[in-house]
């Protein structure tokens, strides 16, 4: 699918810079995404965050007005993306909710949790573009098999559900079988890791933990003070939360009368055994590696304008071109 300059997807090929903003449980909202797209980023959120198909509309609409107006007024307005989870796939509720994204031609969509080619089936008829989130080698080719436009490589050190894999190998290793779009994910909050990714042959990154902590996020201030005053070694890997593996702030388990060392083990596959009130995401709070890296609560405008100094112009300028060469 090359990028034409009518492509609702095109507006990646103007961002100011290549980072994603992950679409976070609870804490990515229209606010969140469309402070990030006027900052010439791409901002995101679930398809299941919004409480009704009606909000989810609203926030289809609010973004849609928030772009034509940039254009309007000759100002960057990145693309939204929207993420959802294929095996959600066939729930009445989530198909409804689907329909709408065709209905706005929402123009990125990141799926998620199993197979992606009815998605990506889907999203190509209303010339929309889709990544699929892997965490291995075997996911990957999954989904190259089913004609996604890019991979998002969840690797070690990601806030939520992270992967194992060390970027170093793993990045490498999709290179050789994919010359499609790629974004990596897992520890990136600031220049310096925008520009290690993009030097190991990353085309974008995905930052999450460092979104949660703006002031745009709807995440609670708590929440957001906490990962400011959080170091890397206050973040623990474990599945006793949510049932699968997954980063969370130790300071927040603390908070909940649990143990870190002596968490409930979970009675199944996404059956954490938590004591009453104790909810995952909820009030046990997630983050990643890069936890150690943030220390304060920015807008997100003054954050992009803080990652640009950081990344440099020359590189997000090699970074452009070669995004056009990967969707041309």
């Amino acid at each position: 699918m090359p990028a034409r300059d009518d492509d609702p997807t095109s507006g990646i090929l103007r961002l100011r810079l290549p980072v994603l903003q992950a679409p976070m449980f609870l804490v990515s909202s229209a606010t969140l995404a469309a402070a990030c797209c006027r900052a010439g980023l791409v901002g995101s959120f679930q398809l299941g965050n919004p409480t009704s198909t009606e909000e989810l509309d609203e926030w289809l609409v609010e973004l849609g007005r928030d772009r034509i107006a940039a254009d309007g007024r000759g100002d960057p307005f990145g693309p939204y993306c929207v993420n959802i989870n294929a095996a959600s796939l066939g729930r009445p509720a989530y198909d409804e909710r689907f329909e709408r994204c065709a209905a706005h031609g929402v123009p990125l969509v990141l799926s998620s949790t199993g197979d992606p080619t009815e998605i990506v089936a889907r999203v190509h008829a209303w010339g929309g573009r889709v990544i699929h989130d892997v965490t291995t080698m075997r996911f990957a080719e999954r989904a190259i098999a089913a004609d996604v436009d890019g991979l998002m490589l969840t690797c070690a050190g990601a806030g939520g559900h992270t992967g194992t894999l060390s970027p170093f190998a793993f990045l490498p290793q999709v290179r050789q079988r994919f010359d499609g779009l790629v974004v990596l994910a897992g520890g990136i909050a600031d220049g310096a890791g925008i520009r290690g990714a993009l030097s190991l042959g990353a085309d974008m990154v995905c930052m999450g933990t460092r979104f949660v902590a703006t002031r745009e996020s709807v995440a609670p201030d708590g929440y957001k003070q906490m990962i400011a005053a959080s170091e890397t070694a206050d973040v623990l890997e474990t599945d006793a939360i949510a049932g699968l593996s997954a980063n969370w702030l130790v300071p927040s388990i603390v908070a909940n009368g649990l143990d870190p060392a002596a968490l409930p083990r979970p009675t199944a596959r996404f059956r954490p055994d938590l004591p009453d009130g104790v909810r995952a995401w909820k009030t046990v709070w997630s983050a990643g590696h890069s936890a150690g890296l943030i220390h304060d609560v920015p807008t997100v405008a003054e954050l992009a304008d803080r990652l640009v100094g950081e990344t440099g112009d020359g590189l997000v300028a090699g970074w452009q071109q070669r995004i056009r060469d990967r969707l041309g």
